[in-house]
């Protein structure tokens, strides 16, 4: 235990330095832009925005919308059972046990999506990604998250990804239809 505490240390102690230097500097303007890009993480607004996807591109939408849910279904489960087992205090000082600031489920949301899409639509492959890395970077913006909890969340929703398209690559019914060949972002 002491050694896990001594090698966390130094990540703590970034994260520290990061969110001094990221709330010195905060301005309104650059607030409500921040608060917009947190909003694209509301539940609403991705079911919203799966519904769209199912219903604008009606040769791969409602397959990709699928996909979407159970990525993010598999990245949530993740990402809960982290925020239990950590109970990590957020950098605002709120502290509650189900919703605590380690790992970020914006980050691993927003990243889990981004790959997605940009295997479907991949002339929008670098706005998905810049998208994605605004609203992670906004949970720290908003101090509602550390660094670490923002890297920490981006990898699982990467691994959770990169583990569907493993799983759905073995499935000979899964259509090709959002780029099954592409290579990892």
């Amino acid at each position: 235990m002491l050694l896990a505490l001594a090698l966390l240390q130094p990540v703590q102690q970034l994260d520290d330095a990061v969110q001094a230097a990221v709330q010195a500097h905060r301005t309104p303007a650059l607030d409500r832009l921040m608060q917009a890009a947190t909003n694209l993480g509301r539940r609403d607004l991705v079911a919203g925005a799966l519904l769209g996807v199912a219903v604008l591109d009606p040769v791969a939408g409602p397959a990709v919308a699928r996909l979407a849910i159970v990525g993010l279904a598999g990245t949530n489960l993740v990402v809960q059972a982290l925020k239990l087992a950590t109970n990590r205090t957020r950098p605002d000082g709120a502290h509650d046990r189900s919703n605590s600031s380690f790992p970020s489920s914006h980050a691993a949301s927003a990243v889990c999506l981004a790959w997605i899409f940009a295997r479907r639509w991949p002339r929008l492959r670098v706005v998905l990604w810049l998208a994605a890395l605004v609203v992670a970077w906004s949970r720290v913006h908003l101090n509602r998250h550390y660094l670490s909890d923002v890297a920490g969340g981006a990898g699982i929703g990467l691994l959770c990804t990169w583990a569907l398209f493993q799983v759905r690559a073995l499935d000979p019914r899964a259509g090709r239809e959002i780029g099954a060949s592409d290579p990892v972002p």
